[in-house]
């Protein structure tokens, strides 16, 4: 049942499939283990960038495309829902569905237009269209007050289940893990929770078609491909679709979670960078590297300043470590440990204990 489930593609190192497991069981029982606002804002945002990554490394890691356009369709679906749920007086899960369609119809005519003009240039030039073209969708998104609230975003109100307003029960749930309220806030995150699983087992099944497949040898050698007869610009839009697709999803998941959308939140290049920094944490061409490199990205942006302020008051006593430990320098530190993560994990985190795993058979039939 596993096999199937994971498409016949397991971790392949026992480490690996402990530290996996580990980490779905603490994204499925966060609102248990880890109690609080911002623990839960934090397991939240790590579901959604699995999404966005995976879909991230359908692209890079398994068709060797490099593009920058994709928090633009991110910020697609983002805003599909968001202008949407801003435009109904009552909130309702067809104004959701309404929103997401639209969102997903947008982000499917763009791509298959960005792949089928774009791909046939070389690497560096669909680079950089893609570059431009998500530069201009952000000014447009800035500028379009009337329709995406500009610089100041929309802010909407979500269907009464998914409101942090709506309680299930008075009393908390008691549970061997700890007490959590039954209200709307964890219908959502639970939403969202199954929503991510769904995307991630539906992108590793496509990886380990024949379509996959024939993604992975366009990666490897896109001449040999064309000469077998594989019609490479075909593939590799469709590639782009589908990447696009599940990046509007996502899009669209951080919207209900955060009742909230604008261009920082959804359409920033920054989010961008921080993307390509997880599929090279992880692993590229992996998938479980969206998993691993998320939740230590994600939870190093979101605690390193807390880390940094605790170690900055506990060496007050030591010449400049304090000033070196202030919590303004954490992206200092963050650029520190990607440095190192990089020279001891040149093939992501997933590549290296894959690799280890490898070693350690050969060792073995010695």
């Amino acid at each position: 049942m596993l096999h199937r489930l994971l498409s016949n593609d397991l971790p392949r190192s026992r480490w690996l499939a402990a530290l996996l497991v580990i980490l779905f069981l603490g994204l499925a029982f966060a609102p248990f283990l880890f109690p609080g606002v911002k623990a839960l804002n934090v397991a939240a945002k790590v579901l959604v960038f699995v999404a966005l990554v995976a879909s991230f490394d359908l692209l890079l890691g398994y068709t060797g495309i490099v593009s920058f356009a994709h928090t633009m369709f991110f910020g697609i679906g983002a805003y599909g829902v968001a202008i949407s749920l801003n435009a109904v007086e009552e909130p309702s899960w067809g104004a959701i569905a309404l929103g997401v369609i639209c969102a997903l119809l947008i982000s499917f005519v763009l791509s298959l237009m960005i792949g089928l003009f774009s791909l046939r240039v070389r690497a560096i030039f669909f680079a950089m269209i893609t570059l431009a073209v998500a530069s201009a969708f952000l000014t447009l998104a800035s500028q379009l007050s009337d329709f995406t609230g500009g610089e100041d975003g929309l802010s909407f109100s979500v269907p009464e289940l998914l409101s942090p307003g709506f309680t299930l029960s008075e009393e908390p749930l008691v549970t061997p893990l700890g007490e959590v309220d039954l209200n709307g806030k964890l219908i959502t995150y639970y939403l969202i929770f199954a929503a991510v699983t769904a995307i991630f087992l539906t992108i590793l099944r496509i990886v380990n078609s024949p379509f996959g497949r024939v993604l992975q040898a366009i990666r490897e050698n896109d001449f040999r491909a064309e000469a077998l007869g594989y019609r490479t610009v075909v593939y590799r839009t469709l590639s782009n679709v589908l990447s696009a697709g599940f990046a509007t999803l996502a899009g669209c998941l951080l919207a209900l979670w955060l009742r909230y959308n604008g261009p920082d939140t959804s359409l920033s290049f920054e989010i961008m960078l921080d993307i390509l920094l997880i599929v090279v944490i992880g692993g590229m061409g992996t998938l479980y590297g969206a998993l691993i490199g998320s939740v230590l990205f994600v939870l190093a942006q979101s605690y390193l300043q807390d880390l940094l302020r605790l170690a900055g008051e506990a060496t007050a006593g030591i010449p400049l470590l304090p000033a070196l430990l202030t919590p303004d320098r954490w992206l200092l530190w963050m650029g520190v440990l990607f440095v190192l993560s990089v020279y001891y994990f040149p093939t992501g985190i997933v590549g290296k204990l894959r690799e280890r795993s490898v070693l350690a058979k050969l060792r073995g039939l010695k």
